[in-house]
């Protein structure tokens, strides 16, 4: 009996939502991102900031970022950061390996976190922490992190942070009470969506991947719709991508075409072009999408947009 990964000839599936470093996708702004990182931690810069919608990558380009760093490094990471000051401190001295009493006091944990920080400085290590979903950081821990970005030695930061958040953390760090951190940002990146030429190459890649070793699953005008449907968005590309190649295993097709993907949309009210591919084209939306696809070469794709009722 068939098998999804089988029908399409794949050890695994390639459009899963689960940060997995495998799939990294080493092109565009997720390499200049990745670049960017590697050369500012190399650098001994105290504070970095990458920041992006929800469902561009951020918490694969941190794993994958850590997993790049060489072995002077050590790390340490925090996924959820919604900590009061002294829990976050807590958190990040057992991740060090640092043994601390849950009753003693916050300035406890942070002396027993310099301590540390200079004896692996001594033996030439770089310490690095990476705080996920930074915009949660209450504003009294964003200040327990100023703090510690005050360890240093005459020559060095003791500890370098990296801030991987929404773009709501942008806000947070322009507040007038914590102005004093964010002047110590000294390189700071903003992950984008994929553009049409990076979705393709991205698809390609994952299915790649994923051991598809044929030329072409999804064909050109599906493509050009999970574009439009994902606004460029990975996250949202693995759903729809996902569901599309299921429907089409559930027809017994050997590859994904436009219908596939359409049915797809409809069925993700979360995908941001949902309202415009679930509903007919204003005159104006279709005129910019008819030159769009004519120089891209999808015309086919409006075609059926159209004769769908889309």
């Amino acid at each position: 009996m068939s098998t999804y990964k089988s029908h399409f000839g794949l050890h695994e599936t390639p459009f899963g939502i689960t940060p997995d470093t495998s799939f990294f996708f080493s092109f565009g702004s997720h390499l200049e991102a990745l670049n960017t990182l590697l050369v500012a931690a190399q650098n001994g810069e105290g504070f970095i900031k990458i920041t992006g919608e929800v469902g561009t990558g951020k918490t694969l380009l941190c794993r994958q970022f850590l997993k790049t760093l060489g072995g002077d490094f050590v790390t340490a990471y925090i996924p959820n950061p919604f900590l009061e000051p002294r829990t976050l401190l807590l958190v990040l001295a057992d991740d060090l390996g640092i043994p601390q009493e849950k009753e003693c006091e916050q300035h406890q944990v942070l002396k027993a976190i310099n301590l540390h920080l200079l004896e692996l400085a001594k033996n030439g290590k770089r310490v690095l922490l990476c705080i996920d979903e930074a915009q949660a950081l209450p504003m009294e821990t964003l200040e327990a992190i100023r703090l510690l970005s005050n360890l240093e030695t005459e020559k060095r930061k003791l500890l370098q942070i990296v801030l991987f958040g929404q773009p709501e953390l942008d806000k947070r760090l322009a507040r007038n009470e914590i102005r004093q951190l964010a002047q110590r940002i000294s390189f700071h990146y903003r992950l984008r969506p994929l553009n049409l030429d990076e979705t393709s190459f991205y698809i390609q890649h994952r299915l790649r991947i994923a051991g598809f070793s044929q030329i072409r699953l999804f064909s050109r005008t599906a493509i050009f719709a999970l574009w439009v449907a994902s606004a460029g968005v990975p996250r949202m590309l693995n759903i729809l991508a996902n569901k599309a190649m299921m429907l089409s295993y559930g027809e017994g097709r050997p590859d994904v075409g436009v219908q596939q993907v359409i049915a797809a949309i409809r069925d993700t009210e979360a995908a941001p072009g949902f309202k415009r591919l679930s509903s007919r084209l204003t005159f104006a939306s279709l005129m910019i999408l008819v030159g769009v696809s004519l120089i891209a070469g999808f015309g086919r794709t409006l075609w059926t947009f159209w004769t769908l009722g889309v």
